[in-house]
């Protein structure tokens, strides 16, 4: 028996939030060893875990956004828009502020020592350079594209927090949203919660990607806002729909298959020689892996997770973005100070790999007890009381309401 608790948590996203972030972690680690650009590199370079970052490239993020989206529509159920916009500004600027100011700093002085021969002191660095706010010039004619000051791998926290403001703004007219939220129902009814949204994704892979690639950098980043928006809001619109999450469940399994099936075409198409017809064929093909792979996770998450608790899972609820917030810095310097040992690569990997694991545990032990830091982390100061209703939900009668949280059905293997 599949249930949504009353009280609108859902243990289920709790549990695949903390893996994505996991995983997240060890994509990063493993980006010291493939041939794509990172800001440190490894002296090592292992061609065989290529195809296990290639799996996880066009889902790890998305995914994160669509259950981001999720329990923004929760907690508005809870908070006033207004108050729901101040709570998550906070909750996400001061700690994008702080990590900025001293998180990532040493994350770019690593890097331009490394990339660009830099020999100047952190500090020196800091002062004369990375505060500057134009691109690193190193002093010797060569133009860099490492635009300082820089928020790295916090780009998530920006489009997260820019993402919020919209959807808080919508719930000012809740019965758009309840409109859109019957209409997502009736358009991704049955097996056209596969294919639609495969199709959309595919679409910005063929029509976005190849004039806005990624860039992280928020104003000309089109591409990546039409995803992350697009499942973003898909998480929100969907995250209270017992018709959309009774066929995520029941669809688990042909969403795996057709994802897996994509993933394997993939690679075989990769390998050809290029042409718009095979270029049509990857971008098609990257649509159908990044969401049937992502609504298998959902699926089988929900029948497997949406029922467990207890303190490991609320230990990591909380921990997880601290962890996020400290992990890359960690993952470089590790990365740094190793890399003259010469180490073997599964040895240099697996101590990245465990002291980062003891960093983040150290930060976030450090930091939820200290109240000032509580906040630059992303942790609350205090607890506040949020009222239980809001404008989106007034309209709805309680018994609708606690319908609609009320899933039910059975998870068969």
């Amino acid at each position: 028996m599949m249930n949504f608790p009353a009280d609108g948590r859902r243990l289920d996203l709790d549990w695949i939030r903390i893996a994505a972030f996991g995983l997240l972690i060890l994509y990063h680690v493993g980006m010291l060893y493939v041939p794509w650009n990172f800001h440190v590199k490894s002296a090592h370079r292992l061609a065989e875990i290529e195809p296990l970052m290639l799996a996880l490239n066009p889902w790890r993020l998305a995914l994160l956004f669509l259950v981001s989206g999720a329990a923004s529509r929760f907690m508005l159920a809870k908070w006033q828009p207004g108050a729901f916009a101040q709570a998550r500004s906070a909750r996400l600027l001061l700690p994008l502020a702080f990590g900025m100011l001293v998180i990532v700093p040493p994350q770019s002085y690593l890097e331009v020592v490394l990339k660009y021969g830099y020999s100047g002191t952190f500090t020196e660095f800091y002062r004369q350079h990375y505060l500057a706010f134009h691109a690193f010039d190193p002093g010797n004619g060569e133009r860099t594209g490492l635009l300082l000051p820089t928020w790295n791998h916090l780009w998530f926290v920006v489009y997260l927090w820019v993402y919020t403001l919209i959807v808080a703004a919508a719930a000012l007219s809740p019965g758009t949203i309840a409109r859109a939220e019957r209409g997502l129902e009736v358009i991704l009814s049955g097996a056209r919660l596969l294919v639609i949204p495969a199709l959309i994704l595919a679409a910005f892979r063929l029509l976005l990607f190849p004039r806005f690639p990624s860039t992280h950098a928020l104003l000309d980043d089109w591409y990546d806002h039409a995803l992350y928006g697009a499942v973003f809001a898909f998480g929100f619109l969907a995250a209270r729909s017992q018709r959309i999450w009774t066929d995520v469940v029941r669809l688990r399994w042909p969403a795996l298959v057709v994802g897996l099936t994509a993933y394997g075409i993939m690679l075989v198409v990769r390998g050809l020689p290029a042409s718009d017809a095979i270029r049509l064929a990857q971008r098609l093909l990257y649509g159908f892996d990044q969401w049937c792979l992502i609504v298998a996770i959902l699926g089988f998450g929900h029948c497997w997770l949406g029922g467990k608790d207890g303190p490991v899972r609320r230990y990591l609820t909380d921990a997880v973005f601290p962890y996020y917030i400290v992990h890359q810095t960690v993952i470089i310097m590790l990365a740094y100070w190793l890399k003259p040992s010469g180490l073997p690569a599964w040895l240099e990997a697996s101590a990245i790999i465990a002291g980062t694991a003891v960093g983040c545990a150290l930060t976030f032990e450090v930091v939820r007890r200290v109240g000032w830091l509580r906040p630059l982390f992303g942790l609350r100061s205090s607890w506040r009381k949020a009222p239980q209703r809001s404008g989106v939900d007034a309209a709805r009668p309680s018994g609708l309401l606690r319908r609609r949280l009320a899933l039910t059905g059975r998870c068969k293997i």
